[in-house]
């Protein structure tokens, strides 16, 4: 009986202590520097809401090169989040390690990684895919093509889309489609029986190219029926919110059943 009642008030002691932590970290207000049009930024954004962290949103260009942002990071990439003390978190899985330690492994059965570590291994393998293999042969030069180039001045590399840069990025989205179509069609969630992170970067990059209407999603019965149950989720609406100027979102972008 008393070791009962002692494993009981270690229990609630380690419940308090869990609670406080998550009052404390609820009420620190993060920044993130992204682009709404950044895949890597995207991901970011949607670990942020789906764990309820304040965040505040400063878009940055990486094109522009500012002096203050390369101070933040010196490679000048985006997203960097700004954390705890102020101090500067650079890369998108650097970021969702971050995240995850610090806000994740205090939502229990809500923690986008899975207990295995072979699963774990799954799912940053699939991360990996996402946030460069898809990101370098895909996403990067369709944004940079039909989205930075109209916000870059002429001497850094503005004016109009080249067109063999977009032909082969859009070449590059049928082998990518067949891939999340044959995860999906054979598995609960893009790594396995449960959500996870990698979830998260494969939706954040395909929202990208939903938003300039560039996946045929009736080619992709599995893979548009899986982006479907992502795109419900509360932390998606801020993503069906962004628009660019001069660029408006597929017609079909912000609905939920499309």
């Amino acid at each position: 009986m008393l070791r009962a009642n002692a494993h009981y008030g270690l229990f609630l002691r380690q419940s308090t202590i869990i609670t406080a932590i998550n009052e404390h970290l609820e009420k620190l207000m993060l920044t993130l520097f992204h682009h709404p049009l950044s895949a890597a930024s995207r991901f970011v954004r949607l670990i942020l809401n789906e764990y309820g962290v304040s965040t505040n949103l400063i878009e940055e260009y990486e094109w522009a090169r500012r002096r203050e942002f390369l101070a933040l990071n010196p490679a000048g990439s985006i997203p960097v989040l700004l954390a705890e003390r102020e101090l500067p978190i650079s890369g998108a899985l650097v970021i969702c390690e971050y995240l995850d330690e610090t806000r994740g492994a205090f939502k229990r059965d809500q923690r986008f990684f899975p207990e295995s570590p072979l699963e774990r291994a799954e799912v940053r393998r699939l991360l990996d895919w996402f946030l460069y293999k898809f990101e370098s042969e895909v996403t990067r030069h369709i944004v940079r093509e039909r989205i930075y180039k109209r916000e870059m001045p002429l001497n850094l590399g503005g004016g109009a889309p080249d067109s063999a840069t977009l032909r082969n990025a859009r070449a590059n989205v049928k082998p990518h489609m067949q891939y999340i179509n044959w995860l999906v069609a054979s598995r609960d969630w893009i790594a396995g029986t449960t959500i996870s992170y990698s979830d998260l970067a494969a939706a954040a990059s395909l929202s990208v190219l939903d938003y300039m209407g560039e996946v045929d999603w009736n080619a992709w019965p599995a893979a548009h029926e899986w982006y479907m149950r992502l795109k419900s989720r509360p932390s998606f609406r801020p993503l069906l919110s962004d628009r660019i100027r001069g660029l408006g979102p597929s017609l079909h972008y912000v609905d939920l059943d499309f």
